[in-house]
């Protein structure tokens, strides 16, 4: 029968997980708040708040509280969408060396399997969509709005 409670490795494993789902759903977030629903950053971010959602389930099964949000008004902000849609990109690669990390401390099969599927999402969904966002922004000023800066 597998044990019902995590090692300290496994339990900061989830939480550097969550935290990079935080900072990844405040990060799409700050787009859509600057430049309007644009694409990928709606659908990806609704993709990171179900990411949160699973890594939460797991931390209420193994009893362990949920910390909150840190990153909310203190992520990147950008010029326009083209160089946000670069940054996604950046972001969905350093993810995938993030999770074949964690996989490593992964002990419970179930947490093992959410690490798979978030990492998974990320490098067959995510990354392409930033990647076509990249080819399709990269005509000029499109998504350019003033008064924005990267900060």
């Amino acid at each position: 029968m597998p044990s019902t409670t995590l090692e300290k490795e496994e339990i900061e494993a989830l939480h550097a997980a969550l935290d990079d789902e935080y900072k990844a759903w405040a990060t799409y977030d700050q787009v859509i708040r600057d430049f309007g629903p644009v694409r990928p950053f709606l659908n990806i971010r609704d993709a990171e708040a179900r990411h949160i959602s699973a890594l939460s389930v797991l931390l209420h099964r193994y009893g362990l509280p949920l910390p909150e949000n840190p990153w909310s008004g203190k992520v990147d902000r950008y010029t326009n969408v083209h160089d946000a849609c670069k940054a996604g990109v950046d972001a969905e690669i350093e993810n995938a060396g993030l999770y074949e990390r964690l996989l490593r401390a992964a002990r419970h099969e179930d947490v093992r399997r959410v690490f798979e599927r978030l990492r998974d999402a990320s490098q067959l969904r995510h990354l392409p969509a930033f990647q076509r966002c990249v080819v399709r922004t990269s005509g000029g000023t499109r998504g350019r709005r003033r008064g924005h800066m990267r900060g």
